[in-house]
């Protein structure tokens, strides 16, 4: 999609989390050409109503389902739980949907027909992993593995429905633990808020049930570290990428809200660097 020279793309952000919430005052001071904020929403809407009367153009405030209407990109940053009430609206819609909870669009391929039948658009953006370009120009060519070794702090896994289940104890650590291995399907119920990276390596990949995942704790670790390894017909390489957490929340690495910035930037920009 171009630059549209009379009225600029309108914007709805689903969740004023710490990465909603940043994308939306990025927006909002001008930082993504040709784009203007339309709408937002949000689950403390006393919280948002006080932040977004700091910004120069205040959003409507809408309920999650009114997003799909109202914009025309949608950015979901909303617990796993709520997935579908942005996305299936967006698409309906006939709307740019660009998903964080990329997990739980492995269970839910049917939106990309739904897509294709209104003319909508799902954008993953890369989020806090690297290389998904390499990725997909190597499943051109034929990828024969891929996996991805993800490393974090035990705090930012103890909630994870996977250590739950199996009564994995994660106090008194003293050095890292395995905590799971398995396919990327399986490693998105698992961890839910922590594994949409290896959804989405899947996506520009093999497949959710071919790409291989293993998540370690490590009570050393102060980045949320993320190793990618893929051997195809045409290139080897390996990746790996160390994200500083957000202090409102250390599942997620500060680069996130700076890659959705970046996959929004590539919508309008005259300029677009990569494949």
């Amino acid at each position: 999609m171009s630059i549209n020279a009379g009225k600029p793309l309108a914007l709805a952000i689903a969740g004023l989390g710490a990465i909603g919430l940043k994308v939306a005052r990025s927006v909002d001071a001008g930082g993504i050409e040709g784009m203007a904020l339309a709408a937002v929403s949000a689950r403390d809407q006393v919280k948002a109503k006080k932040r977004l009367a700091e910004f120069t153009s205040p959003p409507l405030l809408l309920s999650l389902k009114q997003l799909g209407a109202a914009a025309d990109v949608i950015v979901e940053c909303v617990p796993a739980a709520h997935f579908m009430e942005v996305a299936l609206p967006a698409l309906e819609n006939g709307k740019i949907f660009m998903p964080l909870s990329v997990g739980v669009l492995l269970d839910h391929m049917e939106l990309v027909d739904l897509a294709r039948e209104t003319g909508g658009r799902i954008i993953v953006p890369t989020g806090a992993l690297i290389g998904l370009d390499a990725v997909r120009a190597a499943a051109l060519g034929g990828i024969t593995s891929a996996k991805l070794v993800t490393s974090k702090p035990p705090a930012s896994l103890a909630d994870a429905p996977y250590v739950a289940e199996n009564g994995i104890s994660l106090e008194g650590l003293t050095e890292p633990k395995r905590l799971f291995a398995g396919t990327a399907r399986e490693a998105a119920k698992g961890f839910p808020a922590s594994l949409n990276v290896g959804a989405a390596l899947a996506l520009a990949g093999t497949g959710p049930d071919e790409t291989r995942i293993e998540v370690w704790a490590d009570p050393e670790a102060t980045r949320n570290s993320q190793s990618v390894t893929v051997t195809s017909q045409n290139a080897d390489f390996s990746m790996s990428i160390a994200n500083v957490p957000t202090t409102e929340n250390p599942r997620t690495g500060r680069i996130t809200a700076l890659s959705v910035i970046a996959a929004l930037q590539r919508l309008t920009s005259p300029l677009v660097i990569g494949s």
